[in-house]
């Protein structure tokens, strides 16, 4: 084991492994593949990053899904898939690869060159190069240099579907999860609403690569997400300048222009992260407010909560005690049985008489926030009902402690853990 990694870490590690597979195993080989190609990574992006950042570690994994659909970066600089896509699994289909160079059903057929045409043309003078011009697909990828260093910048078209997977795209994030510089909203005259944040590729800032973001959702329903780096890459590229090349304003003229219409036009119906037809559905889970005032409930008395915010099946509270804030997350995640063995099977265990396991669990913040520590009191049914609760030294997990332990005790976590309130909220 390398020096740098605990029994811990291989537990969070064996425990996401075990997850990815619970929902990727569903997955046909041309389904994988049509996750990738179809680039409905980028569009989901935001919300993944901010959910999992969120969360301590692997507890947020089982519970997000935009479209049923989740993946953290899926496609590198050279269009490589780099991490496993998953899903609910999606109505059966044929095991066996599509034929070598045949267009998937529902993957957009735009030539990149089309792509990369309008991405020059609107934004600055500098060179281009240019991943898969003689591809087809729905984005592209390029480094630009303007003489003042190599950038990495990306933009892709999608559809966005409704709720979720299109408004959340153009909310700037909660700060509690995610560090930024700036990020604002606008409602632009013709009903298409925009938002610009100007952040960093890792919240703990561990490499200080920029990662500047516009994101237009159009009247009509479609995405136009760019991203631009300080770097010739999103991530293992040193940093080539103080900040991504093109303004917020230069990215707002290329998200809002009209030469992105016909492209848009070509996206199929069927690409769609809202789970129209063709996407996976997301799974049942308690709705955002039902979590977040049902925790906010549970908090021991002589706490004061001072923040709180959540999404579908997760929520927080940053709580003080009048000695520091201290942040405290939960998941709630049905369905999860088939997991518990590889979850619970490890690690301070115990089985209570109605044959609820508890695990108990306090490691080092993973965040990069200086001197955090996690305490976690993890939970499920027999039927598979898991409810963690997390709780840190600190009002975020990136930032540096701000006292010596979580303002709740092991017994307390584990106390809101087992509350019967959480298997009472109706699942949507």
């Amino acid at each position: 084991m390398p020096q740098n990694e605990s029994p811990q870490h291989e537990g969070f590690e064996d425990e996401l492994g075990a997850i990815l597979r619970r929902t990727g195993d569903g997955f046909a080989a041309d389904d994988r593949r049509e996750l990738a190609e179809g680039g409905l990574q980028r569009g989901k992006r935001r919300l993944v990053r901010r959910r999992l950042a969120m969360t301590g570690g692997v507890l947020a994994l089982a519970a997000v899904g935009v479209g049923g659909v989740y993946g953290g970066s899926l496609l590198s600089p050279s269009g490589a898939a780099t991490t496993t896509s998953v899903a609910a699994p999606p109505k059966p289909r044929a095991t066996t690869d599509p034929v070598p160079g045949k267009q998937l059903p529902g993957i957009a057929k735009i030539p990149v060159k089309d792509i990369a045409a309008v991405l020059k043309n609107n934004t600055p003078a500098g060179t281009w190069e240019i991943d898969g011009l003689d591809g087809v697909g729905q984005s592209v990828t390029g480094v630009f240099d303007d003489g003042n260093g190599r950038a990495g910048v990306s933009v892709g078209l999608y559809r966005a579907g409704t709720g979720e997977a299109g408004e959340d795209q153009v909310a700037c994030p909660d700060k509690v999860a995610i560090p930024y510089d700036d990020c604002t909203t606008q409602n632009l005259p013709n009903g298409s609403r925009l938002m610009i944040l100007q952040g960093y590729e890792y919240p703990d800032k561990r490499e200080e690569t920029k990662a500047w973001r516009a994101v237009l959702l159009t009247r009509d329903g479609f995405l136009i997400d760019a991203s631009e780096y300080n770097a010739a890459a999103e991530k293992g590229a040193p940093i080539s300048r103080e900040n991504p090349p093109f303004t917020p304003a230069q990215l707002k003229a290329l998200v809002t222009t009209d030469d992105w219409r016909p492209l848009t036009a070509q996206l199929p119906e069927n690409v769609d992260m809202s789970g129209g037809e063709g996407a996976a559905q997301p799974p049942a889970e308690p709705s955002a407010t039902d979590v977040m005032n049902t925790l906010s409930s549970l908090v021991p008395k002589g706490l004061t909560v001072v923040n709180k915010g959540g999404q579908s099946g997760y929520a927080y509270v940053v709580v003080d005690d009048g000695k520091g804030k201290s942040l405290v997350e939960i998941n709630v995640q049905p369905n999860m049985a088939d997991v518990a063995d590889t979850i619970f099977g490890s690690g301070d265990v115990t089985t209570l008489p109605d044959g609820r396991r508890v695990k108990l669990t306090q490691q080092p913040g993973e965040k990069g926030g200086e001197g955090v520590v996690w305490w976690t009191a993890d939970t499920i049914t027999p039927e598979g009902f898991r409810v963690v609760v997390s709780a840190f030294n600190a009002g975020t997990q990136h930032e540096a402690a701000t006292r010596a332990e979580p303002a709740l005790t092991m017994k307390q976590l584990k106390s809101i853990a087992l509350s019967p309130k959480w298997q009472k909220l109706p699942l949507k």
